[in-house]
């Protein structure tokens, strides 16, 4: 690596390819840039390495959330939409980003969403367009077939442990008109199942283990960690490189061919705009020149806003009554020592359920996630009673909200506003999920365990004391994307073309979850890596 003082700061040399982020995205494009030995790739990442032990356990999510060693511990604006509350975002800040932290659900979404995207003028990202990119990657415990395959570096397994429990939710979502189904991930996840998990034999199977570890002796990929990156240089309405801090020092790398931002849905817009990439006006506010006039750049926000109702129940193990036997807490590590297997191996939603609010939705719009604990939120102790969470999430939220810069100053934490049940069609949704959830409860098999709802308590029975709820109990899913979208160089909000280059700006790509035009119908970590899979492909066919 070639180091050369300026007066700018210390000077790498030069790269075919930089890539800000090494989260899920990140990996993916590192792995697949650097494959051919002709292409110097550099690799810049706020977080360290992975190497604590609850990174890898999957019951770990419960230490590593809300932990400044793994998460960014961001929290939002006071949103008005959740009674006025600021609550945790939390975003991984470690090598694999995210998916060091998440709930290792392995979720594609619907067929209808990538559908979707392609009639809003996108070509290539329709559901057969991105179908091969998911297979590619996957290393499905199953035998390949039309949907899956077997032979890629993410390794797909099914949930590792069950629950007498979660069993019982699926006999009584049955009995409530909610079949059971083999697999989430087909293009149509109507119906309940225990999720498939990106684990492999009990282990987190995280980006940064799957794509980025096995290729970091590549000498053409250099990863440096630890870095704060302050902004995109770009010199003729080109990006030409990269400049960030570490320890204290500046220092700066020129881009050859392209600079690459996979920072995630919180990170690229707030780097887009210290870059000079936004709205000209908020950009002026800030004393930052305007490189280019991209007012879509942070807004767009969506998120699966999650409302997590508890119930006691009695007569059958969960996790928050094992967890609470301080003499069961050895027996469990070593199960999990010896075998790879039970509740250390759990990750923290084991089954869901795919369902329609109301016969108004031609597909699922709602999925509910069941998990044989309950806490006040993620990063706090569980309860002691025995108890479950029944949460339900809008998949297709109407609301939309922003993160932006607010300060030249790149260490300032952006503001996010995820401005939650704005809207009345969303409103109505958390309304009848938190009812569907209620008539699920109700059925004879989970009644056997004398379920007993504590959150938000059968008190809650107008609409209006189901929208308060809604209101009190809700947070993020941790799906936050759209705030650099993909559009037609005609639309206003677009931030980048449908080959995930930023309009305006000559060799500068966005790969994230940021460019979702409109959220996926269900979990946001297999689909970002599916970004990342096509835009390596088409800036390597670019050049």
């Amino acid at each position: 690596m070639e180091q050369a003082a300026s007066a700018s700061g210390t000077a790498l040399g030069a790269f075919d390819y930089i890539i800000v982020g090494a989260g899920s995205a990140g990996c993916v494009l590192a792995n697949r840039l650097s494959a051919d030995p002709g292409n110097r790739v550099l690799l810049l990442e706020a977080g360290g390495k992975d190497d604590w032990i609850w990174l890898h356990i999957p019951v770990g999510y419960l230490f590593a959330i809300g932990n400044p060693r793994s998460d960014w511990m961001f929290r939002t604006e006071a949103d008005p939409g959740l009674a006025g509350r600021s609550i945790a975002y939390p975003r991984g800040r470690v090598i694999g980003g995210s998916s060091a932290i998440n709930a290792m659900i392995y979720m594609r979404g619907q067929a209808a969403d990538y559908d979707g995207w392609r009639q809003l003028g996108l070509v290539g990202w329709g559901w057969d367009d991105v179908l091969p990119d998911f297979i590619r990657q996957e290393d499905h415990i199953d035998p390949p077939g039309p949907t899956h395959g077997t032979g890629g570096e993410l390794r797909v397994e099914p949930a590792p442990m069950r629950w007498k429990v979660l069993d019982a939710f699926a006999e009584a979502a049955a009995q409530a008109g909610i079949p059971t189904v083999r697999d989430f991930n087909s293009g149509d996840n109507a119906g309940c199942a225990y999720f498939d998990v990106t684990q492999r034999r009990g282990v987190r199977w995280s980006a940064a283990t799957a794509f980025l570890k096995p290729v970091l002796h590549r000498p053409n990929l250099t990863l440096v960690s630890g870095v704060h990156v302050t902004g995109v240089r770009i010199e003729d309405g080109r990006a030409t490189g990269v400049e960030w801090r570490r320890d204290g020092q500046a220092f700066h790398a020129a881009a050859r061919a392209e600079v690459v931002l996979s920072a995630g849905a919180i990170g690229t817009p707030q780097l887009l705009e210290l870059s000079g990439i936004g709205d000209g006006s908020r950009l002026q506010a800030l004393g930052l020149p305007t490189q280019a006039h991209r007012p879509g750049v942070g807004e767009n926000l969506q998120d699966h806003l999650q409302i997590r109702p508890y119930y006691r129940v009695s007569g059958v193990p969960t996790m928050n009554a094992l967890y609470a036997d301080v003499w069961r807490r050895p027996l469990m590590a070593l199960e999990y020592a010896l075998f790879r297997k039970g509740p250390m191996s759990m990750a923290p939603s084991h089954m869901g359920a795919f369902v329609r609010s109301s016969p108004d939705y031609a597909t699922p719009n709602v999925q509910i996630h069941v998990q044989p604990l309950s806490l006040d939120a993620f990063g706090e102790p569980l309860h002691r009673e025995p108890a479950i969470t029944i949460s339900a999430c809008n998949l297709r939220p109407t609301s939309r909200g922003g993160v932006h810069a607010v300060s030249p100053d790149p260490l300032a934490r952006p503001a996010i506003q995820p401005n939650y049940l704005s809207t009345g069609e969303d409103e109505r949704v958390a309304i009848d999920s938190l009812r569907l959830i209620r008539t699920i409860v109700d059925q004879p098999a989970l009644q056997r365990y004398a379920p007993k709802e504590h959150r938000p308590g059968p008190e809650a029975q107008s609409d209006a004391d189901l929208l308060a709820a809604a209101r009190a109990l809700g947070t993020t899913i941790f799906h936050p994307a759209g705030t650099a979208k993909m559009g037609l160089e005609s639309d206003p909000a677009a931030v980048v073309d449908a080959r995930l280059r930023v309009l305006g700006v000559r060799g500068l790509r966005v790969a994230d979850a940021s460019v979702m035009p409109r959220i996926v119908s269900g979990n946001t970590n297999a689909p970002t890596l599916m970004i990342a899979e096509k835009a390596a492909r088409m800036i390597l066919e670019d050049r």
